[in-house]
């Protein structure tokens, strides 16, 4: 997931924090800043937080879901895969 290795590289890697309090700090930060300041892509350049409170989160993951469906192999391709994995394995 993105959000993590987001986290791993602008928060944890890069800052370094000596302490657990340090990095809870830290975390709670970037939090903030990605929920209310940070443009989202998948959110149509708007923030998450402009999202959840307009009640545009339904029509979002409305979004979400089609761009997935696109993305799903149809069953012949579903088909073909299977056949050709059958053919890979030694009898």
């Amino acid at each position: 997931m993105r959000l993590w290795r987001s986290i791993k590289y602008e928060v944890i890697y890069l800052k370094n924090y000596a302490t657990l309090p340090e990095l809870l700090l830290g975390l709670a930060e970037y939090f903030v800043l990605s929920n209310s300041e940070r443009h989202h892509q998948t959110l149509g350049y708007t923030t998450p937080d402009y999202v959840y409170s307009t009640g545009k989160e339904k029509e979002e993951q409305q979004f979400l879901i089609t761009l997935v469906k696109k993305q799903e192999p149809s069953s012949e391709e579903m088909g073909q895969c299977q056949s050709a994995a059958i053919a890979l394995v030694p009898s």
